[in-house]
């Protein structure tokens, strides 16, 4: 059973205890949440996947927190990396979005600086919605056609993506709350641009030693402090819902 450490203990959580622990924030500026996993030696992947830190209460959790998103923004690399394909909400999950009025599945995102997907792969035909793609102007000009048949192209900066233009287009569609997934260079990025609001992290009691990638890659920013809005535990993993000690800026 998933017990919560603080605020205060409490000796065991169900998932709608769970889910209000998690519950984003209401306002018009979106609230960016960043979800990963790691090992207790800092390693994010082990054989170049993530799937093999998390047990069954980092994967419950991993599902709840999609319940609240709007939109599940991912890299193209975790997307070649992890899959992606089909429905990432499950029933239940479909059913508590019905039942508070919105739609049952959040929509897609992947930002890819050069559209190096594959627009026959098992991630776009099997989508439960049209995924929308984020990336240059010069990708967009170049292989925008390769995509129209199986999602929306749109292009958030010229040299790189740029994550405020990201989130000036979700803004635009209505989407509030933003849940990424990662990866690493995604979550650099938005750290370099100062727009995270959110770091959910799961400490998997293993070591993995070896080269295996950190949660975050890219340039060394100012030190953001952050305060845990929620600790929860079960057979070891730590599960740290952090939320940064101050506003960012345009919060």
């Amino acid at each position: 059973m998933v017990r919560q450490l603080l605020p205060s203990p409490v000796p065991a959580l169900d998932d709608a205890a769970i889910l209000n622990l998690y519950a984003p924030p209401r306002g018009e500026i979106p609230f960016v949440r960043f979800n990963f996993v790691g090992t207790a030696d800092g390693a994010s992947t082990h054989d170049g996947a993530s799937g093999a830190l998390g047990g069954d209460a980092d994967r419950r959790i991993f599902a709840l927190l999609r319940r609240h998103a709007d939109t599940i923004l991912v890299g193209a690399g975790t997307v070649r990396a992890e899959g992606y394909a089909g429905e990432l909400v499950d029933a239940a999950g479909q059913a508590w979005r019905r039942e508070r009025g919105r739609l049952p599945h959040p929509g897609v995102a992947v930002v890819s600086g050069t559209l190096d997907l594959d627009p026959a792969s098992a991630f776009f035909a099997q989508a439960p919605v049209r995924p929308l793609l984020l990336t240059t102007g010069p990708a967009a000009e170049r292989d925008a056609d390769a995509f129209a048949d199986v999602a929306d192209v749109v292009a958030c900066g010229r040299d790189g993506v740029d994550p405020a233009a990201v989130l000036r287009e979700l803004a635009r569609r209505g989407h509030r709350a933003v849940h990424s997934e990662g990866g690493p260079s995604l979550f650099g990025a938005f750290q370099a641009a100062d727009l995270v609001d959110s770091l959910c992290l799961t400490l998997s009691p293993l070591l993995a030693g070896g080269t295996a990638r950190r949660i975050a890659e890219g340039a060394e920013h100012p030190l953001v402090p952050l305060r845990i809005s929620a600790l929860l535990e079960e057979d070891g993993a730590l599960f740290i819902n952090y939320r940064r000690a101050t506003e960012r800026p345009g919060g």
